[in-house]
């Protein structure tokens, strides 16, 4: 079942076309990573699904209703956490929280606590104390609180340190376990590889790439060192192989994914004493990608 449907998604501000025709469908169960730097996007395509944005062309749905006509319904369905969060300078945390539990119509008083422990965000303190770290741990608390069917997180974790980084990757898992379903844009691509079923890349307003993260990896290079009993061995031109740096008697060189069986066979002649490789990494994707298109668009 899809729960979220874009199709041929374009919007204008002005003479600048923030998204040009983009599509993507994220389906029942499944955490969807949707990565780009600033201004590539992100932020306009998710104020869209809100219902905040009207497309120009195209459409977005979620739940089979209109993200734009059917907001108010399919807002009783979703819960949100923005990049950065502002909240109500004179309420407490928990005040806060137990405002957009009960604005959502659910009310599980141990899953509130157990997450507010779990964060260690002190809910007692007025919000206009709260650092960007507990503004953030006040909406993620207030979000998997909730018994939504979507969540819907623009840039959660931008403010959280290390601990708290994976305490949220762990609610993330933990709602998918619950069959629910994550759209989720992240810069932090570590973050994306590990808890994201399929990824799609956007870039000046365009997918560039999109699949399951299988798929993007079969895309990737795998980042090698080499040494070898021959001083002096000829990898320039071999089909597959980039990046060649020579340093320390050894080589250091990316293989494209498709190719890697081959290179190494072509390697084994060469009386080879180390080897390593390192996986490829969603990372090495986006790079590509984006030193092709001569840099980040603000």
């Amino acid at each position: 079942m899809s729960i979220i449907e874009i199709s041929n998604l374009t919007k204008n501000f002005g003479k600048v076309r923030a998204l040009d025709g983009i599509n993507l469908e994220l389906t029942e169960g499944e955490i969807y990573g949707f990565i780009g730097p600033n201004g590539a996007g992100k932020t306009t395509t998710i104020r869209i699904l809100l219902g905040i944005l009207k497309p120009d062309e195209g459409q977005a749905s979620l739940f089979g209703m209109d993200a734009w006509k059917d907001a108010v319904e399919i807002h009783r369905r979703i819960a949100y956490v923005p990049g950065e969060v502002n909240l109500w300078p004179d309420l407490t945390g928990g005040e806060v929280i137990d405002l957009f539990v009960k604005l959502r119509g659910t009310n599980n008083e141990s899953r509130r606590e157990e997450l507010i422990e779990r964060f260690d965000l002190d809910p007692s303190k007025k919000c206009r104390t709260y650092s960007k770290g507990n503004r953030q741990k006040v909406a993620l608390v207030a979000a998997f609180s909730s018994d939504a069917d979507l969540y819907i997180l623009d840039e959660p974790s931008a403010g959280l340190d290390p601990l708290m980084e994976k305490v949220f990757q762990e609610c993330v898992l933990e709602a998918k376990s619950r069959g629910k379903s994550v759209f989720l844009s992240s810069h932090i691509l570590s973050e994306v590889e590990r808890l994201c079923d399929s990824v799609s890349i956007i870039r000046q307003g365009k997918i560039i790439e999109s699949g399951s993260m299988r798929e993007l990896h079969h895309l990737t290079r795998t980042n090698m060192i080499l040494e070898t009993k021959e001083a002096s061995i000829s990898l320039e031109g071999l089909d597959g192989v980039h990046e060649i740096e020579e340093s320390n008697g050894g080589y250091s060189f990316q293989v494209d994914s498709d190719k890697l069986d081959a290179v190494i066979k072509y390697l084994s002649q060469f009386e080879v004493i180390k080897l390593e490789s390192a996986p490829p990494r969603l990372e090495d994707l986006f790079m590509r990608h984006y030193r092709v298109s001569g840099g980040d668009q603000k």
